[in-house]
C-alpha cells in the first residue's frame, strides 16, 4: 500500500502541472504557437542544461561506464514489438490507412515529456541516466522505423533521409547527456556560476514539459476520445505488451534494480507527442495520432501507480 500511495503521490505532482497547462490553454492563455515555443524551450534549452548538471552532480565515471551495454535491452524490446505489431494489425483488422502509424505508436513511447518527469518524481535524479539510455534507443527507432512507417501511410511509399535522421537522433537532449558524460569522464569541473545558470535553466524542464502535455490534451480535445479497435490495440501495446516484454528481458539480468524499474516504466509510457506532427507532415491521419496521444497520456495517470506496485513486487 505504501508503494501505491507513493506512486499516486508522484503522479499527482505531475497531474497538477498538466491540469494547469490544460486549464490555461482552455482559457486562451496558450495557443498553437505557445505549444511550439514551449516544446523548443524544453528540448533545445532546458533539458540539455538539466542533463549536464545532473550527470555531473550525481554520477561518477565508473557508474557511467556501465550504462551503455544495457542499451541492448530497449533495442531488443522495440524490435520484438515492431515485429509483433504486424500480427496485432492482422488480428484486430486495423485498416490499411492506419497500419504504419499504428505500428509506430505501438512500439515507441513518450520518454521525455511524460517519461522523464514521472521517473524523476518517483525515483529521483538517480534515474536520469537510465531514462536517457532508453531515450537513445526510443528516439533512434522513432526517427527511422517510426517515421518510415508513418510516411508509408501518408505517401504510399517511404524513404529514410540519413542526414535528417541523424539530426533528430543527435538532438540537444542527447548532446547534453553526451557533454555531461564527457565532462565526468575527463574529470572536468565547470565554473560555479555556469553550473548555477545551467541548474536554474534545467529546473524549467519538468513544469514546462507538463504544461506542454496539458496544452496537447486541450488542443486534441477530450470530446474526440474514443475506444475503438485501433485505440484498444495501441492501449494494449503501450500498457500491457511493452512493459511485460521489458520485464521478461530485464528481470533475469544483473543490471541495477533502479535501472530495471526505470526501463519497465519507460516501456509503458504514452504515445510520442511527435507522432501527430510527423503524421501531418507526411499526410497520414494526424487526428488519429493526436487522439491516441491524448488517450494514452490520460490513461497513463491511472496505469503508473498500478505498474509501480507490480514493478516493486517483481524487482
Amino acid at each position: 500500500m505504501a508503494v501505491f500511495l507513493s506512486s499516486v503521490s508522484g503522479v499527482f505532482i505531475i497531474l497538477v502541472m498538466v491540469a494547469i497547462g490544460y486549464i490555461l490553454t482552455e482559457r486562451g492563455w496558450f495557443d498553437e504557437s505557445s505549444s511550439k515555443l514551449i516544446s523548443r524551450l524544453v528540448t533545445q534549452i532546458a533539458l540539455p542544461a538539466y542533463m549536464i548538471t545532473t550527470i555531473m552532480h550525481d554520477f561518477t565515471a565508473n557508474e557511467l561506464k556501465t550504462l551503455l551495454p544495457d542499451l541492448r535491452y530497449p533495442v531488443i524490446s522495440m524490435l520484438i514489438l515492431f515485429a509483433f505489431s504486424f500480427a496485432v494489425i492482422r488480428v484486430l483488422r486495423i485498416k490499411q490507412a492506419h497500419a504504419g502509424l499504428f505500428s509506430s505508436m505501438f512500439f515507441n513511447s513518450n520518454t521525455v515529456f511524460v517519461g522523464l518527469p514521472i521517473n524523476l518524481a518517483l525515483f529521483g535524479d538517480k534515474s536520469l541516466p537510465y531514462v536517457l539510455v532508453y531515450y537513445m534507443a526510443n528516439t533512434t527507432f522513432f526517427w527511422t522505423l517510426g517515421v518510415w512507417l508513418i510516411q508509408r501511410d501518408g505517401m504510399g511509399s517511404a524513404k529514410i533521409n540519413l542526414w535528417t535522421t541523424l539530426k533528430k537522433v543527435f538532438s540537444p537532449p542527447l548532446l547534453g547527456f553526451i557533454v555531461g558524460v564527457i565532462l565526468v569522464m575527463l574529470h572536468i569541473s565547470l565554473p560555479k556560476f555556469l553550473m548555477s545558470d545551467l541548474s536554474y535553466i534545467g529546473g524549467l524542464t519538468i513544469p514546462l514539459s507538463m504544461f506542454f502535455i496539458g496544452m496537447a490534451v486541450s488542443n486534441a480535445g477530450l470530446s474526440r476520445m474514443r475506444l475503438d479497435v485501433d485505440a484498444i490495440g495501441i492501449l494494449l501495446g503501450r500498457f500491457l505488451f511493452s512493459p511485460f516484454l521489458m520485464a521478461v528481458l530485464v528481470l533475469p539480468s544483473s543490471m541495477p534494480i533502479l535501472m530495471k524499474q526505470v526501463f519497465i516504466l519507460q516501456a509503458a509510457m504514452p504515445v510520442m507527442t511527435n507522432a501527430p506532427v510527423v503524421s501531418k507532415l507526411y499526410g497520414a491521419d494526424a487526428d488519429y495520432a493526436a487522439i491516441m496521444v491524448t488517450e494514452t497520456t490520460l490513461i497513463s495517470v491511472v496505469m503508473v501507480p498500478i505498474l509501480m506496485v507490480i514493478i516493486k513486487a517483481l524487482v
